[in-house]
């Protein structure tokens, strides 16, 4: 971390969360952040459901929720990036204050509640992005929601798919967001198999083929996360991630741990990783996987592969690493590659896939 990434830093946690954070947004568009380009080697060079990323590390859904950086940040070192979530329509999210430092856990409480701008507002801002990166840059992503008062929550994944899918390299269904009033109830069997073949079905009628995941709670019982998995094989999605925020509360030392939201962060590591390796042994590795939650350094990253993902997510550790952070553990987990002895990402992933079951 470079002087002013350190200093910049310093500066944003002396605001409040959500106003740092629009800050830090507003800092990145303009410039104020480390852009070091792609970060890739033979090793790091993967390629996930189709996507051909120069490196396994991308930016999980919630830092970028409006689509409005998704240009800077796909220079950032990432190698995919996700936006979002989005709605069909705008939505004001929860009221504020919505989101909370646990500094001495290293950990975040959000309860935002899907506030964004909505699809139509979001789709124009990925198709000007697309336009401005190219055709050979970083995939971008969108997590799709639903709208709090919608008397369709199933339907709406697919109206967000339908019109922001022309500019995006994948989809993430997300059914596993604690702050929306039971939309954790869509991850249900017969819920989840409906609202998938509404999605797949919108997906296949876009003019370019992108894969959808699937983003999932760490929460679940086995036997849950044994249903996720049937359901998510037999409806041909094409990769799931795991997982979203935690409502666990487990040894956490900030009086801050009483606000109600989920909870994402190094608390969040070891319970998403066993969700993780659960599901890697679910699927029979017929799925490729996305792991995400609590990842601060190259070491945490190289665990979830081997615990069983193709690929790694991280956004809370950007609060305390900064942006540079991305490109760091990118770097650092090339040498640890090296160092055990694994040529690609593939030929690492599940390798210690028993240590968490």
């Amino acid at each position: 971390m470079t002087v002013r990434e350190r200093a910049g830093l310093a500066l944003l946690h002396r605001l409040d969360p959500e106003t740092a954070h629009r800050l830090s947004l507003i800092a990145l568009r303009a410039g104020f952040a480390p852009l070091p380009g792609p970060v890739t080697s033979p090793r790091l060079a993967t390629t996930l459901a189709g996507l051909v990323l120069p490196n396994p590390v991308g930016l999980a859904a919630g830092y970028d929720k409006n689509a409005e950086a998704v240009t800077a940040l796909a220079r950032a070192g990432f190698g995919f990036v996700e936006a979002g979530a989005v709605t069909p329509l705008p939505q004001p999210g929860n009221p504020r204050p919505r989101l909370f430092r646990l500094a001495g856990d290293r950990a975040v409480i959000n309860r935002f509640g899907f506030n964004n701008d909505g699809a139509a507002a979001i789709a124009a801002r990925l198709a000007a992005a697309r336009r401005a990166r190219g055709r050979n840059a970083v995939p971008v992503g969108l997590n799709l929601g639903a709208n709090r008062d919608s008397p369709d929550r199933a339907g709406d994944f697919a109206r967000v798919l339908a019109t922001c899918g022309p500019h995006i390299d994948f989809a993430t269904v997300n059914v596993s967001s604690p702050n929306t009033e039971r939309l954790r109830d869509l991850q249900g069997p017969a819920a989840l198999a409906a609202l998938l073949a509404g999605v797949l079905a919108t997906r296949d009628g876009l003019a370019r083929r992108i894969p959808v995941f699937l983003k999932i709670a760490p929460d679940l019982s086995d036997a849950e996360i044994e249903a996720v998995a049937e359901t998510a094989l037999a409806a041909g999605i094409d990769g799931i991630i795991a997982t979203n925020t935690t409502l666990a509360r487990d040894g956490l030392a900030s009086p801050l741990a009483r606000e109600a939201g989920g909870l994402s962060g190094a608390p969040l590591f070891a319970r998403s990783t066993r969700v993780l390796a659960r599901l890697h042994r679910a699927t029979g590795g017929r799925l490729p996987l996305v792991g995400t939650g609590g990842i601060a350094t190259a070491g945490d990253a190289l665990a979830k592969i081997r615990a069983g993902a193709s690929a790694v997510q991280l956004y809370t550790a950007l609060v305390w690493g900064g942006l540079s952070l991305a490109a760091g553990i990118a770097r650092g987990l090339d040498a640890l590659l090296a160092r055990e002895g694994f040529a690609s990402i593939a030929e690492a992933t599940g390798t210690d896939r028993d240590r968490w079951l």
